[in-house]
C-alpha cells in the first residue's frame, strides 16, 4: 500500500515529484552498496575508524540529499543523515585510537537515529511508515546489541587488545544499518512514483 497522497509542498508539481523517485532509489541503492563494502571491510592495513567514517560521511550526504528530494517530510527525512555524517565525521577526522570510545559514539549514532526516525513515523502513513518503523527498529536493536556485546568483550579487549573478530562485528552494525535506510529510500521512491 503506497504513503497516501497528501498536498504537495508549494512549488513541486506532479511532474517533479516522479522526476525526483529516480534520484532517490539511487541513493538508496548506493547507500545499500555502501553497506556491502563495510561488511566486506578487509581488516589489515589502514585505521578502520577512519575507513568506517568516511563511509559513514558518505552515506550521510547521500541520505540528506535524497530527503531533501522527498514532496514530504523533508526536515525530518534529512535529519538522520545528519547524525550520520556527524558521527562519521568524527571517526573520520579525528579517529578515536582506542576501540571502546568508538563503539560508544557508534551506540550514540544508533539511538539517536532510532528516536528520530521513530518520531519520523509520526508524519508518514502507510508502507513508508511500515519501512520507517522497520529502520528505526533496526537502528535501535543494534545499538542495544552493540552495547552488551561491548559489555561482554571487555575482558577480551582487556586480555587481547582489539581482536579481528570484535572489528567485524562492529563493521557489520554500520553495514545493516545502511541496509535498513537503504531499503527505506527505495519505498520512498516507489511511493514517490504514485
Amino acid at each position: 500500500m503506497a504513503e497516501i497522497a497528501a498536498p504537495l509542498s508549494p512549488g513541486i508539481s506532479a511532474a517533479g515529484k516522479h522526476s525526483r523517485a529516480p534520484l532517490i532509489a539511487g541513493a538508496g541503492a548506493t547507500i545499500i552498496m555502501i553497506s556491502a563494502a563495510a561488511a566486506l571491510l578487509p581488516l589489515g592495513g589502514f585505521d578502520r575508524a577512519a575507513v568506517i567514517g568516511t563511509m559513514m560521511v558518505t552515506a550521510g550526504v547521500i541520505e540528506m540529499i535524497a530527503g531533501g528530494l522527498r514532496s514530504r517530510n523533508r526536515s525530518l527525512a534529512i535529519l538522520p543523515g545528519a547524525l550520520t555524517v556527524l558521527a562519521g565525521g568524527l571517526l573520520a577526522v579525528h579517529p578515536l585510537h582506542r576501540f571502546v570510545p568508538s563503539a560508544w559514539l557508534v551506540i550514540g549514532w544508533l539511538g539517536a537515529r532510532g528516536v528520530v526516525l521513530g518520531a519520523a513515523t509520526t508524519q508518514t502513513r502507510g508502507t513508508v511508515r511500515a519501512w520507517t518503523m522497520l529502520a528505526a527498529g533496526t537502528d535501535l536493536t543494534l545499538g542495544a546489541i552493540l552495547l552488551f556485546g561491548l559489555s561482554a568483550s571487555t575482558l577480551t579487549l582487556t586480555l587481547f587488545g582489539i581482536t579481528p573478530e570484535i572489528v567485524r562485528s562492529f563493521a557489520w552494525m554500520v553495514a545493516l544499518s545502511f541496509v535498513a535506510t537503504g531499503v527505506l529510500l527505495l519505498e520512498v521512491a516507489a511511493c514517490e512514483r504514485t
